[in-house]
């Protein structure tokens, strides 16, 4: 395997958010040579290769979760995606995931091994807790995060540098924004300086009804955009609760100190971990030939997916950086 060449960003792919948005995207009457459906395998495929055709990244992990509700968040806040179990499952705390795309998860993985593209995770862990350690710890390279999931606009940053970048894919690859503090600021109405963190905060204020946030009774997103920018962060707004000079009208404070106890349980949850103790599955640099192009071949054709390997294989060995 020859090694990528340098100076591209590190692309960090949120596996999960990806592959579902895959897997919905595209036809589940695709199927494979003995019937089993790879309509997730195929759209995923697609996606990296786009991603690496568009961002030419020097180094690309494939971010897992291996504990989709950590206990922790759990515990401190009961609700935390509870409206995801699979409650029908003999294994409790096991996610409802569509019968037809859990076993092409085995399958992508599969393919990421054969063309060489490492994956990561961290124990007890969420792929969000991996993407915002790697994100966090680099120093090298500017860092492009893909997710479909809005919680992970915390990371953004210009400073200190590398810059972390945000390609948002909740409508899809084809529609995905770019998001910088900038544009955290612009669309979120939190301040530039301070707007990774200040998303967050607006986050556990405002609630998420995909992972089972209520947030704070009567706050609505524009409210708790007003509340943060106005103050600055969580803390200190939660600080002016108490303070009579504050600028907090006699309603909003009421409706705070009732959430006191929640606010408290929800900052940790809704923050994402920054010093998980990672582990790649192969080192992250971009190879520019598949680890193994026979293995690779066999899948194409065992998975039905021989266009889409072919893209991610051109992909991978287009010139970069």
């Amino acid at each position: 395997m020859t090694s990528a060449t340098t100076g591209g960003p590190l692309l960090l792919l949120d596996g999960a958010s990806l592959w579902f948005r895959a897997f919905y995207a595209i036809p589940d009457k695709i199927t494979a040579p003995d019937g089993r459906p790879v309509n997730a395998v195929r759209g995923f495929t697609d996606m990296v290769a786009s991603l690496v055709t568009k961002h030419a990244p020097a180094r690309l992990v494939v971010c897992l979760d291996l504990d989709w509700r950590p206990s922790f968040r759990v515990e401190l806040v009961p609700s935390y995606k509870t409206h995801r179990l699979d409650t029908s499952a003999p294994e409790p705390g096991t996610e409802e995931v569509p019968d037809r795309l859990t076993p092409q998860v085995d399958m992508i993985l599969d393919v990421l091994e054969a063309a060489g593209i490492a994956t990561g995770g961290a124990e007890g862990l969420e792929a969000d807790d991996v993407l915002g350690t790697l994100a966090t710890r680099e120093r090298t390279d500017p860092v492009i995060v893909v997710s479909g999931d809005r919680d992970l606009l915390q990371l953004v940053r210009d400073e200190p540098a590398p810059p972390v970048r945000v390609l948002y894919a909740g409508r899809g690859l084809a529609k995905a924004e770019l998001f910088g503090p900038a544009e955290v600021a612009a669309k979120y109405g939190v301040r530039e300086e301070n707007a990774g963190p200040g998303y967050a905060d607006l986050a556990t204020l405002r609630g998420d009804s995909s992972d089972g946030l209520p947030g704070v009774a009567g706050i609505g997103e524009k409210s708790a955009a007003t509340l943060i920018s106005r103050f600055g962060s969580l803390e200190a707004l939660r600080a002016a609760i108490d303070d009579p000079a504050s600028d907090l009208a006699p309603g909003v404070r009421g409706k705070l100190r009732a959430a006191e106890d929640y606010l408290t349980a929800a900052a940790p949850v809704v923050r994402v971990v920054r010093d998980a103790e990672v582990v790649l599955s192969r080192p992250d640099a971009l190879p520019v030939s598949p680890a193994d192009p026979d293995r690779l071949a066999e899948l194409a054709v065992l998975y039905n997916a021989e266009s889409p390997i072919k893209r991610l294989i051109a992909a991978l060995q287009a010139p970069r950086g």
